[in-house]
């Protein structure tokens, strides 16, 4: 198993070594290393899957392919090569399609495992490396830092997250401060409370220079 991990690591690093829109090999690296500490903390979970739906869980993301069937296509052609059990690899498959927010979808995680690859996640999108990754991300997409002309978005499909109108201030109120109420484990709740007040406090200080007040 370790040998398949070891694997998988350098095929994900191949794949994101040249990403720039903060789901690079580092994003997944913390990724990895917050769903071994909340499995830890939970005690609860097979390590295994747990690691490798971590890894593996921005392959098949359609911001990162010319379209979500090819980026499915890239994850199933690897992870059909490593020759596991059909279980394993429905289990691991399981876990990376229940990760995304799409637009604030309600997804039915059926597995521990898939809880804690989620909160993991999660915790990477807030806190100080939330931040970073948001303004990478819509400088990425061309979005503005802020637009006060622009309303948040509330219920949105899929398509309208993806490509609607915003800001990269306004992804905090879309997404960002909502992702502390939503993560399915003890120990990310705890982990998410200071990470959320360090963006609250982010914003403020924005405002105030934004506003001429700093």
């Amino acid at each position: 198993m370790n040998e398949t991990i070891k694997k998988t690591e350098d095929f994900v690093r191949r794949v994101l070594e040249d990403e720039a829109t903060g789901h690079d090999w580092y994003h997944i690296e913390r990724v990895w290393k917050n769903a071994l500490l909340i499995q830890q903390k939970e005690d609860a979970g097979n390590l295994f899957v747990i690691e490798m739906a971590a890894l593996l869980h921005d392959i098949p993301d359609e911001k990162l392919n010319s379209s979500e069937e090819a980026g499915w296509r890239k994850l199933n052609e690897y992870i059909n090569s490593l020759g596991l059990p059909g279980s394993v690899v429905s289990h691991i498959v399981d876990c990376i399609e229940s990760v995304s927010f799409k637009g604030g979808r309600e997804t039915n995680l059926k597995s521990i495992e898939a809880k804690i690859v989620q909160d993991a996640d999660r915790l990477d999108a807030i806190g100080a490396i939330g931040v970073a990754r948001t303004f990478a991300f819509g400088g990425k997409k061309g979005q503005p830092l802020y637009d006060p002309e622009i309303d948040v978005r509330t219920q949105m499909t899929n398509e309208e997250y993806r490509t609607g109108k915003s800001s990269s201030i306004h992804h905090f109120y879309e997404k960002l401060l909502k992702l502390k109420e939503l993560m399915n484990t003890d120990a990310a709740r705890q982990i998410a409370e200071q990470r959320h007040e360090f963006m609250e406090n982010f914003l403020k200080q924005f405002y105030r220079e934004w506003n001429g007040q700093a």
